[in-house]
């Protein structure tokens, strides 16, 4: 990926071309999975987010990262590597002790935002799948005016509250989480946590930033055809199905939210 400074960073599609380079490798060599997605037009979520984030982290910039356990991008080594080289800062704060699993943060504190403080103010916050956690955001988004300096940044990928599966996952029990996550996507046990689902509309985001001084500056619904990633067949149908409904002009009900708040 190519840095630089922008106004506006949710991704083009050059340079979503350009990530999907970088992780998937050439398209005549990469797996089925990718290829599937590549030939319906579609990029994963997580995709989306590591091209913004991507574009957000300029040379010499301070770089926080909220909740990301072991890593900014689990699933994508390479630009967590080259971003956080790319950083003149990069600290990773979060309440697991999986922050100190993390190879690229150059700073690890194991802590709640809310009790973290720093001798300076930083440039861009990215919080990855962390909203949904957060029982008390009125503190987060204290915490966030604290530490980002004015005309920062703070990147919110998380879960829409009115998505199929987030619906689900809100009357079924936390302990089987697990089991259906990893029926459907795999994982490990210690990256499953307690869902409270209080920062998970755009109007709710929208409203708590501004409370602590922030605008939304730029904001995406990015479709989630990833339920059954494991299942050719099945993902091909949700694939298809995206695709009637982009043509009927309809959202994907299955989405996340991708937000981008400036301090003002």
């Amino acid at each position: 990926m190519t840095p630089s400074v922008r106004r506006t960073v949710l991704p083009t599609p050059d340079d979503l071309a350009k990530l999907f380079t970088l992780k998937y490798g050439d398209l005549s060599t990469t797996g089925p999975n990718p290829r599937r997605r590549h030939e319906h037009g579609y990029f994963l979520p997580a995709d989306i987010y590591e091209a913004t984030v991507a574009n957000a982290v300029f040379p010499g910039c301070d770089w926080l990262d909220v909740g990301g356990g072991s890593s900014p991008f689990p699933d994508n080594p390479k630009l967590a590597a080259e971003l956080a080289a790319r950083a003149n800062r990069f600290v990773g704060v979060d309440p697991s002790s999986n922050v100190f699993d993390n190879p690229h943060t150059r700073e690890k504190h194991q802590a709640f935002i809310e009790n973290y403080t720093s001798p300076s103010p930083f440039d861009l916050a990215t919080l990855r799948m962390v909203a949904e956690h957060v029982t008390d955001p009125m503190a987060v988004i204290g915490a966030l005016a604290r530490l980002v300096k004015s005309g920062g940044r703070v990147i919110v990928f998380t879960v829409d509250l009115w998505s199929p599966i987030t619906l689900v996952s809100r009357v079924v029990p936390f302990d089987l989480h697990y089991p259906m996550k990893k029926f459907l996507w795999g994982g490990e046990e210690k990256d499953t946590f307690p869902t409270a689902y209080k920062m998970n509309s755009r109007r709710t985001l929208k409203r708590l930033f501004a409370h602590g001084g922030f605008r939304e500056t730029e904001f995406a619904w990015v479709d989630d055809c990833s339920a059954f990633s494991r299942f050719p067949f099945l993902n091909t149908l949700e694939l298809l199905t995206r695709t009637a409904l982009r043509k009927l002009k309809l959202r994907y009900p299955e989405c996340n939210l991708l937000g981008i708040y400036t301090r003002v």
